[in-house]
């Protein structure tokens, strides 16, 4: 919206200097002036039904001034900046949810995670031999693809997941670091003995929360992956 013109007021600045204004038709009143917001006690003439305020107060109240030359008055007020052009933008909001972007990259995460484990299993199960070539293999794609994540984070509940999903490829990692480790040392470990392991239980617990977080699309915290 456009601001308002000064027209207004400085047609009621000439009526103040037309001679011939009678004083004792005249009648002086305080009142409170209010321009652009400012307000200031000042005095009101009222004649013939009009109000009428000297130029000092309008001057001073406006913040302009007043330049007197002979016998011309000018009047200068300050210019108001244009309506929509230099207004201030609204501050964004913070984003809240999960970002299309952060979830392609928290299900491809978990798609890694979730084959990882799939393969120690399977190993367990049928009792092949865990090669540290293909742990170190599923190691690093389920780091690159937190990397990706964390990059992908842009939303509160974004940045809160990914320290989620860190903690459950640390916990998948060194769950596969201790079944190498046992392999290794000949160890024999029974299917049994992984499904009852607590690690590997909180692994499948923290996934299934993170992949019913993800659904939901808010961020939500679980001592599972912690």
């Amino acid at each position: 919206m456009r601001k308002k013109s000064w027209s207004g007021w400085l047609i009621l600045l000439v009526l103040l200097i037309v001679p011939g204004l009678a004083r004792s038709q005249a009648v002086e009143q305080s009142r409170t002036l209010i321009v652009n917001g400012q307000s200031e006690p000042v005095k009101i003439m009222e004649l013939d039904g009009r109000s009428y305020v000297d130029l000092e107060s309008l001057a001073r109240i406006a913040k302009g001034t007043l330049a007197f030359s002979g016998n011309q008055i000018t009047l200068t007020l300050p210019r108001s900046a244009p309506a929509t052009e230099s207004a201030a933008a609204p501050p964004k909001l913070s984003a809240t949810g999960f970002s299309k972007e952060f979830l392609r990259a928290n299900i491809e995460e978990m798609a890694v995670i979730r084959e990882w484990r799939s393969a120690l299993v399977n190993s367990i199960e049928n009792n092949f031999p865990i090669q540290a070539i293909w742990v170190e293999r599923y190691s690093g794609q389920a780091a690159t693809s937190l990397g990706l994540a964390s990059v992908a984070a842009s939303t509160d509940s974004d940045r809160s997941a990914v320290q989620l999903l860190s903690n459950e490829f640390e916990n998948m990692k060194t769950l596969s670091g201790q079944l190498l480790a046992d392999r290794q040392s000949m160890q024999h470990v029974s299917p049994d003995n992984l499904r009852d392991d607590s690690l590997n239980q909180k692994i499948l617990t923290c996934a299934r929360f993170l992949g019913s977080m993800a659904v939901g699309g808010q961020f939500a915290d679980d001592a599972s992956c912690h």
